[in-house]
């Protein structure tokens, strides 16, 4: 893959934040009107579609505010949310001066403004970067990872985190991880009602008990299938990110050979077990699952690798070896 140009890049993501911050809401909107639908259906006269526009037209304000302070709350609070689950703490410039001079260096070298860093004490080899706008923008790094990988090969792992974060790609992963958010958090509530709502109806009549099921049923299905289809928007952005942040950072360090060996390094060593939000992983540089090294991958393992949301590391180092 032929790295096609900083700023060409950073503006080609900038129009996929535009359609990721688009589809979401829609998906939202199409989720809502699926139910009223659903909720002014006649068993005889069948779908009453003027009583389902009606009801949805009179749900979009709610459903609209209810979103917005979602994401408000979101996107103030992302970065402290983030630093909870990952366990990391800031990184002094006198605890570890080497990693903020390589730091620094790769940031003068292309005149980009310093991110914060932070540290995760793991012995595991990983990094990650995150930020929504310039003030938030951070690196975090594993203490496993700064105490394994010579400077080089640091430099390496260091400036594939700046891609991500020149290239906007950290923004798109926290937008996507937001509004997902909203999802999983409707497919829950969905869940949780769906059974409170059989619990509660043991000690009623059949009679009484089958319309309330089927609508919570129908709207666990409902919020399902959403919270299906935003983690493939989520999932279609991916890949690719994570190979165009390796070009870059051969680009700005000129040492393909030494971040292919970080990752050869990283490969099989990545896994931090203190850490089980899902979404936070998905930031890291390598988030494979655990596997045993003294067996082969088995077939689900290999499906798993289908959809996840970075490239096999093999096939990175692979790339990396052909520039």
């Amino acid at each position: 893959m032929k790295y096609i140009g900083l700023q060409k890049q950073i503006n080609r993501n900038n129009n996929k934040s535009v359609l990721l911050l688009l589809s979401f809401p829609l998906l939202v909107l199409l989720a809502v009107f699926a139910f009223t639908t659903y909720a002014t259906f006649d068993r005889i006269q069948g779908i009453q579609w003027e009583d389902s526009l009606e009801l949805f037209l009179q749900s979009i304000p709610s459903v609209l505010i209810g979103v917005g302070i979602w994401f408000v709350i979101a996107y103030f609070a992302h970065s402290k949310m983030i630093n909870i689950a990952a366990g990391s703490k800031a990184l002094e410039r006198r605890e570890n001066k080497r990693v903020y001079n390589l730091t620094e260096n790769l940031c003068m070298s292309v005149g980009m403004h310093m991110p914060k860093l932070r540290v995760i004490q793991s012995p595991a080899l990983n990094a990650f970067a995150s930020g929504i706008k310039e003030d938030d923008y951070c690196v975090t790094l594993t203490t496993g990872i700064i105490e394994t990988l010579n400077d080089e090969e640091l430099e390496g792992v260091i400036a594939h985190e700046l891609m991500h974060i020149r290239n906007k790609d950290v923004r798109l992963l926290v937008i996507s991880i937001i509004f997902v958010g909203i999802f999983s958090f409707a497919a829950q509530v969905a869940y949780r009602m769906f059974w409170f709502n059989g619990m509660s109806s043991r000690s009623q009549r059949r009679d009484d008990k089958g319309s309330g099921g089927a609508a919570i049923l129908i709207i666990m299905l409902i919020a399902f299938i959403a919270y299906l289809l935003s983690i493939l928007f989520k999932l279609s952005l991916s890949r690719k990110r994570e190979y165009l942040a390796d070009s870059g950072a051969v680009e700005m360090t000129r040492k393909p050979w030494a971040l292919a060996s970080a990752l050869r390094k990283i490969s099989g060593n990545s896994h931090i077990e203190s850490i089980t939000n899902e979404d936070v992983k998905e930031m890291f540089i390598d988030n494979s699952p655990p596997t045993d090294k003294k067996h082969s991958k088995n077939l689900m393992q290999s499906l798993g690798n289908m959809f996840s949301t970075h490239p096999p590391i093999e096939k990175r180092i692979q790339f990396l070896e052909q520039l």
